[in-house]
C-alpha cells in the first residue's frame, strides 16, 4: 500500500527527459544544457580546509551548524541585506537548500487553516520540491502562473478570498528558476503585506541571488524588516551551490524568526541530515569571501551577453535578469527538445516538465530551459547551433 496523495504525480523532470530522448540517437556530439550544475571553478582553498579538518568525519556534526558557521552566515546576511539576525536563534545550516525548502513545510505548515485544509501557493513553473513539500503535509498545492505578462512573478493578490483565507505558506523564487526574473521591492512589499493580512508565511527561495547582471536582487528579509512585518513572517533559503560553484558541498542555510527556527530545528533533531563537520568548516570561510563570487558573476555576465547577441532577433526572447538559465520561446518545448537532440545532440529541458497543467494550460509548454553552466566558448558554440536548428 502506497500513500494515495503521491500516486498521481508525474515523473520528475529528468526521468521524463530521458524517456523523451534516450530512445533516439543524438544528431551530433552530446552537449548537456539541462541541469543547473555550476561548472566554474570553486575556490581552491576549499579543498585545503576540508583536508585540514578531515578528522571531523570521525565525529557527529553539530545538528544546526557550528557556532562559527552560523555566525559567518549571520554576518553575510548583515553585509548583503543589512538585516541583523541572531546566529544562535535565527539561523540553521542546511544539507542543501532542497532539504530546507521541503522540511520547512513539514515543520511549519498547520494541519488546518481557519478550520479548513491549508493551501500552499506555488509559482508555475516551479522548483519541484515546493509541490512535494505541500503534498507531504496534506496541504493543497495551488499553482499560480508566472508568465511574461506578470514579469514571471505570480500575482497571489488576485486569488479568490476563500483561497487566501486558507493559505499557510507562499513560495516565491527570486531570482526565479527558470526565467531569471527578479522580484522588485514593490512586489515583495505587496506579497509580505498580503501575508500579514491573511496570516501566512513567505518562503523566499533566494538561491540565485548572487548571480545577477545589473542591480543586486532585493531580499525578502530586508523588505520585511523595512516594513516592520512580523519577524516570523518571512523565511529565507540560500545556498553555496550557485553562489560559489559548490553544488556537491550540499551547503546552505535557512533564516527567519526565532520561533520559526525553533520549530525547524526541532524537526531537524529528529529527521534531518546535518552537514559533515569538515564541510561546515569550509562553508564558514566560503560565506566570508566575496572575491570568488564577483568573478563567478563576471563569467556568467559574459555568457549572457553572448546569448543576447545570438538571440537578439528571435521574437519573444527576453534577457534574463539573473540566474544562469535561458527561458527560450518555442512553439512546443517537448517537440523542440526532441528536434534539437535528434538533429544536433544538444540536450535541453522542455518547460512543461517544470510546470503543471492548470485549467488545461501549462505555462511552461512554449519554452525550453537552457543552462549556461559550461565554459564560455562551449556555450557560444552550442547556442549558435541551437538557434540555427530551432529558429531558422
Amino acid at each position: 500500500m502506497f500513500p494515495e496523495r503521491f500516486s498521481n504525480l508525474p515523473a520528475y523532470a529528468f526521468p521524463r527527459l530521458r524517456s523523451l530522448l534516450d530512445s533516439h540517437e543524438p544528431g551530433g556530439p552530446v552537449v548537456h544544457m539541462t541541469i543547473g550544475e555550476p561548472k566554474h571553478a570553486f575556490p581552491a582553498w576549499v579543498t585545503d580546509i576540508i583536508t585540514e579538518n578531515a578528522a571531523g568525519f570521525n565525529n557527529y556534526p553539530p545538528n544546526d551548524g557550528t557556532p562559527e558557521l552560523r555566525q559567518s552566515i549571520a554576518d553575510w546576511i548583515k553585509r548583503r541585506f543589512d538585516v541583523s539576525v541572531d546566529a544562535d536563534t535565527q539561523v540553521m545550516a542546511l544539507n542543501g537548500t532542497r532539504e530546507g525548502l521541503y522540511n520547512a513545510s513539514m515543520a511549519l505548515c498547520p494541519e488546518t487553516k481557519n478550520g479548513e485544509k491549508p493551501v500552499v501557493l506555488i509559482p508555475n513553473p516551479f522548483y519541484q520540491v515546493y509541490m512535494i513539500g505541500a503534498i507531504s503535509v496534506n496541504a493543497e498545492p495551488y499553482f499560480c502562473a508566472a508568465t511574461a505578462d506578470n514579469g514571471f512573478m505570480p500575482d497571489y493578490s488576485k486569488l479568490p478570498e476563500d483561497v487566501l483565507k486558507r493559505v499557510a505558506i507562499a513560495y516565491v523564487c527570486s531570482p526565479s528558476n527558470p526565467q531569471g526574473a527578479i522580484a522588485s521591492r514593490e512586489y515583495l512589499e505587496s506579497l509580505i503585506n498580503l501575508a500579514e493580512k491573511y496570516d501566512f508565511k513567505v518562503f523566499a527561495d533566494e538561491c540565485y541571488s548572487e548571480i545577477y547582471r545589473d542591480d543586486k536582487p532585493t531580499g525578502a528579509l530586508q523588505v520585511a524588516k523595512d516594513l516592520g512585518a512580523d519577524p516570523e513572517r518571512v523565511v529565507i533559503f540560500h545556498s553555496l551551490s550557485k553562489r560559489s560553484n559548490l553544488p556537491g558541498l550540499r551547503s546552505g542555510f535557512v533564516a527567519g524568526g526565532p520561533e520559526t527556527l525553533k520549530h525547524i530545528k526541532r524537526l531537524r533533531s529528529y529527521s534531518g541530515a546535518p552537514l559533515p563537520l569538515p564541510l561546515q568548516r569550509a562553508s564558514e570561510k566560503v560565506w566570508a569571501d566575496e572575491a570568488h563570487v564577483e568573478e563567478n558573476r563576471r563569467l556568467y555576465a559574459e555568457k549572457f551577453e553572448i546569448a543576447d547577441e545570438i538571440f537578439a532577433d528571435i521574437p519573444g526572447y527576453l534577457k534574463p535578469q539573473a540566474g544562469f538559465f535561458l527561458w527560450l520561446p518555442v512553439e512546443d518545448g517537448e517537440a523542440a527538445a526532441l528536434k534539437l537532440w535528434k538533429e544536433t545532440g544538444i540536450r535541453v529541458l522542455p518547460g512543461a516538465y517544470l510546470s503543471r497543467d492548470v485549467d488545461g494550460e501549462n505555462p511552461g509548454k512554449p519554452y525550453i530551459r537552457v543552462a549556461l553552466v559550461a565554459p564560455k566558448n562551449d556555450v557560444k558554440a552550442a547556442l549558435i547551433t541551437l538557434r540555427d536548428c530551432l529558429y531558422q
